[in-house]
């Protein structure tokens, strides 16, 4: 038998079975419902003009975004400049606390992709790499009771740690196999993860890692989305929403705090204009996103449904001559396949 994690084990005590999906509790609120199709919208429309896959300037700016505005979130000092600095390599006058918790996290987001978002031993390995050097206990789920002060309050008190495994064991159980949308889940397991305070430390920063890896999952905008400076820069409503929902019992008013955060991201990202991607530069986001050894122009052009006919047979002949693809027969019957 298993307590139910995260809201349930002090609101609603529920028992389940192991063999029995545990579902955090939370309601779908209209304003979840109106942020959920506000996104779908933005998605669509960034899928449209490709900006699911920006170029490697814009990709580059957003992810030095995100890594500053989380660890500023959790106290970091270092600014946008001395993050690009770390990234490229550069010397940064600053504390040397602040410039491993940057060091870290740039080696974490840059393997955002080789991240598991529903394996619990790819989570442990995300924390050990953010956490090395700073937490002795970096990889591994804290073996002591913590609490969470503001001021001389007691804001939260986790469950004790002998809890902690099968929470998260149950809260991975819900994010891998529950039939709820994952835009959703992925707000619901930021959440739980928070409730539960599973690490000594670095809870807050993975919690926002976390669910970038599942949103990642889902659409692969968000692995370039920096979300996280939205949240810094609404840091008191952050805390609010995680207050709310404490009080509450349910995670209700953060998964809206955080889908309206998402859904600004979005926005933001929509304008940044960028000029449209080059036929070289078409051809390669569609390498990434096919499934197929191989394609017609047809599909091709499913893909991209602004192009005419003859800009994607200009753009495939490129590609031909650039040996990125052969062909096989010819015009309309033309079949494409990638070279590796």
């Amino acid at each position: 038998m298993s307590i139910s994690c995260g809201r349930a084990i002090q609101s609603l005590n529920l028992i389940v079975s192991y063999d029995i999906i545990v579902k955090p509790p939370y309601q779908l609120s209209p304003v979840i419902f109106s942020l959920a199709t506000s996104i779908a919208e933005k998605l669509g429309v960034i899928k449209s003009s490709s900006l699911q896959y920006p170029r490697a300037a814009l990709r580059k700016d957003n992810q030095i975004k995100t890594i500053q505005s989380t660890l500023a979130i959790e106290g970091n000092s270092l600014n946008l400049e001395q993050v690009t600095a770390l990234l490229e390599n550069k010397r940064v006058l600053a504390p040397l606390k602040d410039i491993l918790e940057v060091k870290n996290a740039i080696a974490v987001y840059e393997q955002l992709g080789l991240l598991d978002p529903f394996r619990l031993s790819s989570f442990l390995k995300a924390h050990k790499q953010m956490m090395q050097g700073l937490v002795k206990s970096a990889g591994a789920f804290r073996s002591g009771g913590v609490g969470i002060v503001k001021g001389t309050k007691l804001e939260h008190l986790p469950p004790p740690a002998a809890r902690v495994k099968p929470l998260m064991k149950d809260l991975f159980s819900y994010l891998k196999n529950a039939s709820d949308p994952l835009l959703i889940k992925s707000c619901v397991f930021h959440y739980e993860m928070e409730f539960i305070h599973p690490f000594a430390d670095g809870n807050g920063r993975m919690g926002r890692l976390w669910q970038t890896v599942i949103l990642s999952h889902y659409n692969q905008v968000f692995a370039y989305l920096p979300a996280e400076q939205v949240v810094k820069n609404r840091q008191p409503d952050y805390y609010k929403a995680l207050r709310k929902a404490d009080q509450a019992g349910h995670s209700t008013p953060f998964i809206e705090f955080m889908l309206a955060a998402i859904d600004e991201a979005l926005e933001q990202l929509l304008e940044q204009k960028q000029p449209p991607l080059s036929a070289e530069e078409r051809v390669i986001v569609y390498k990434t996103v096919s499934t197929k050894p191989a394609f017609t122009r047809k599909q091709y052009m499913g893909y991209f449904r602004m192009l005419s006919t003859a800009t994607a047979s200009r753009d495939l002949q490129l590609a031909v001559q650039k040996r990125i693809v052969k062909r096989k027969g010819d015009k309309r019957t033309a079949i494409y396949s990638f070279l590796k």
